[in-house]
């Protein structure tokens, strides 16, 4: 027989272009050292739970109750679960068509919609509709969906930072769309310049591409940093005169390590700006409960708000949507605990707010060990990681250890993550996976290894790093920043 549709050669090309550097060539032989039984560090994604991080109780403890719903009917159920845990459970049950094994409605249950309405008017100020929010199997789906919406074809541009996490970059080249690159600026600890963003747009337009949205990831990923109230302004203003859709990736909202540059939403600083920016910009926002303290990646929950859309889009996007059906209930579930938290007075709030601090702060410190360590190595510069959960710290590679990586057939970065993975079995993801600019070199790594290891695994990348330097180095050096 001759070739067959599933064969590798007739596959669609957009599959073929796809990379996504964080489950890439590193991660496999991580995987493979794994199973030959060497001790490997999973740095490479932000999987809080795999790293050691405890779930929060009262959640888990809800979501047990709905999955179990039987146990509700137990005389002693009280003994178990305290009422605040039964209470929200039976909040959630009545919301659902028949428990959490039954289709929700394809944007999710409307009361835990409006839920996420309701944080969002905490949080910003302004009043949310619940119509206008879809709840999604993680963020990442949403983003998915959107983009979806907007790319028609290879003409089509989507501004994305650079170093930029790789699902922008993978789902736009599996929609055939076409990527236009904005370096953030790493010597002003990754910001960003609105005259960047100009040349950028121009050049894609000189090749004939229309762009037609732009990404931020705030706080940064793989950059931990915050975008100021004045940046967002720019960047929002920047949007209003080329006609872009703005695509906010908010997902770490809640990992902030210092005091000077707080959160604030895309969506809140395009409010505060007034008509006619607040009524024109198209706006959509995600969040998740993959990340900040609840770190529930297998959770799959998510959703995402849009502000300025067409009520015919929305239609549309709905129809998308519910091709698919359902997003995950038990998901959604985690979703609607996350944006209506314990409030004081509860009986489980004392416990809830310790084991939330407790992690909170305890991410402060590790940002702080982990740049500390990067910035004390030889040929290797930090910036401070200000939020989200990972250190991108610059790797200045020696001549020597660049030669010797091509004739490994392997781009440097990578070439060194692969033999920092040998050495000391941590995992970490090359920069060029992200993107950087030419013939300077990064990794990424998260800042999760449980607090009580790092100054281990520090001290072991320490080791690694200077010994690998003294290999290549051959008496040339290079200055930090």
């Amino acid at each position: 027989m001759g070739i067959k549709a599933l064969d590798y050669e007739t596959l669609n090309e957009n599959v073929k272009k796809v990379q996504y550097a964080v489950r890439g060539e590193l991660y496999l032989r991580a995987s493979e050292l794994q199973k030959e039984g060497k001790k490997i560090i999973f740095t490479n994604v932000g999987n809080p739970h795999a790293l050691g991080q405890k779930p929060l109780t009262f959640p888990r403890q809800v979501v047990a109750l709905c999955q179990a719903p039987f146990l509700l009917d137990v005389p002693n159920v009280g003994l178990i679960f305290p009422a605040d845990a039964i209470a929200r459970a039976k909040h959630y049950l009545s919301m659902t068509s028949g428990g959490l094994g039954a289709y929700s409605d394809s944007r999710g249950l409307p009361g835990i919609r409006k839920e996420v309405a309701e944080f969002i008017e905490r949080r910003d100020g302004y009043p949310s509709d619940p119509e206008l929010i879809f709840l999604t199997d993680g963020a990442s789906k949403g983003v998915m969906q959107i983009l979806n919406c907007i790319i028609r074809g290879q003409g089509d541009g989507v501004l994305v930072p650079v170093p930029q996490y790789p699902l922008y970059s993978a789902t736009i080249s599996l929609l055939g769309g076409s990527l236009v690159p904005y370096y953030l600026e790493e010597t002003a600890n990754w910001g960003l310049d609105v005259n960047n963003l100009r040349e950028s747009v121009a050049q894609a337009r000189f090749k004939g591409i229309t762009v037609r949205a732009m990404v931020i990831i705030n706080p940064g990923n793989p950059t931990g940093q915050c975008l100021s109230e004045a940046n967002l302004r720019e960047i929002l203003n920047f949007c209003y005169q080329e006609n872009l859709v703005l695509l906010g990736d908010e997902v770490y909202q809640q990992n902030i390590y210092q005091d000077e540059r707080p959160f604030i939403s895309a969506r809140k600083v395009l409010m505060d700006m007034g008509p006619p920016i607040s009524k024109e910009v198209q706006l959509v926002s995600f969040h998740t409960v993959s990340k900040g303290y609840w770190g529930e990646c297998g959770q799959r929950g998510g959703y995402f708000e849009m502000t300025n859309i067409p009520p015919q889009t929305v239609d549309e996007i709905y129809k998308i949507a519910s091709i698919s059906l359902s997003p995950n209930v038990p998901a959604q579930i985690f979703m609607g605990l996350m944006v209506n938290p314990l409030k004081p007075g509860d009986i489980s709030y004392g416990q809830y707010v310790r084991e939330s601090k407790g992690i909170l702060e305890s991410l402060r410190r590790r940002a702080r060990i982990m740049t500390d360590g990067f910035n004390s190595c030889k040929n290797v510069v930090c910036n401070f990681t200000e939020g989200a959960m990972y250190s991108f710290p610059q790797i200045r590679l020696p001549p020597k250890a660049i030669e010797a990586a091509k004739k490994a057939g392997k781009v440097p970065d990578v070439f060194y993550c692969l033999k920092l993975l040998e050495a000391t079995g941590i995992s970490t993801v090359p920069g060029s996976g992200f993107g950087q600019k030419e013939g300077v070199f990064h990794l990424r790594t998260t800042i999760l290894p449980a607090e009580e290891d790092m100054p281990e695994i520090m001290s072991s990348f320490k080791k690694f790093n200077d010994e690998f330097m003294e290999q290549y180095e051959d008496n040339w050096s290079h200055s930090k920043m």
